[in-house]
């Protein structure tokens, strides 16, 4: 398989056919190696239009939902982020080119220690790690930028409260078969929540989940 041009089909087909335009998060995608985040049992998917299962029931997100989030949140060189739902380690790495200092959280320590592997391979010396329940740990750090790659069945401000003033979240909130990924946006009279687009993520574990009633 000629990798480059895999490469350039999905950013092709997949990116710019989603309305990913951004010179800067194509490139990221142009420069960090998909193919070296990808389990070894799914290596043939790395490119597909398709999530991709990594353990744990939780999935490699799509390159366009991938393209989309990080155009929403369009990071600039000097800002501190945070990847809330390491993974594979793509997304901080993508995260990592774009931006300044990047702080990957995830629940999974084994997904902790592979991805940090797999960054420090390549030469992300700007990506820091951490074992967590994103819900439950204790912050005093914000940020101007925050990615969370699973949903909220029931949107919570906690990681809006930890953005920077100017600073942007991307969340995606609801409830399945259809979620809203919302782009909030911290200015100086608060927080403004836009929705960007529909998709649907497995939801954030240990997430609240909306009262239900019984007839």
């Amino acid at each position: 398989m000629d990798i480059d041009s895999v490469r350039e089909q999905m950013i092709t087909q997949q990116l710019r056919a989603w309305h990913v335009l951004s010179a800067r998060v194509l490139e990221s995608f142009s420069k960090v190696p998909r193919e070296r985040f990808v389990p070894a049992a799914y290596a043939g998917l790395a490119f597909a239009d398709s999530s991709i299962p990594i353990g744990h029931d939780q999935i490699m997100l799509p390159p366009k939902i991938q393209g989309r989030l990080l155009q929403s949140l369009q990071p600039a060189a000097h800002e501190t982020i945070l990847d809330i739902g390491t993974g594979t380690g793509f997304l901080a790495a993508c995260l990592a080119r774009m931006g300044s200092q990047v702080h990957s959280v995830d629940i999974h320590s084994d997904f902790v220690e592979t991805a940090s592997r797999r960054l420090s391979d390549l030469g992300f010396d700007n990506v820091s790690m951490q074992v967590a329940d994103a819900l439950a740990m204790e912050s005093t750090r914000t940020y101007d930028v925050i990615a969370v790659t699973s949903a909220l069945p029931e949107y919570v401000p906690r990681f809006e409260e930890m953005l920077n003033p100017g600073g942007r979240l991307f969340i995606v909130v609801g409830l399945p078969p259809v979620r809203e990924a919302w782009l909030v946006t911290r200015g100086k009279d608060g927080f403004v929540r836009e929705s960007v687009f529909e998709t649907d993520l497995p939801s954030m574990i240990n997430a609240p989940v909306p009262a239900t009633f019984v007839f």
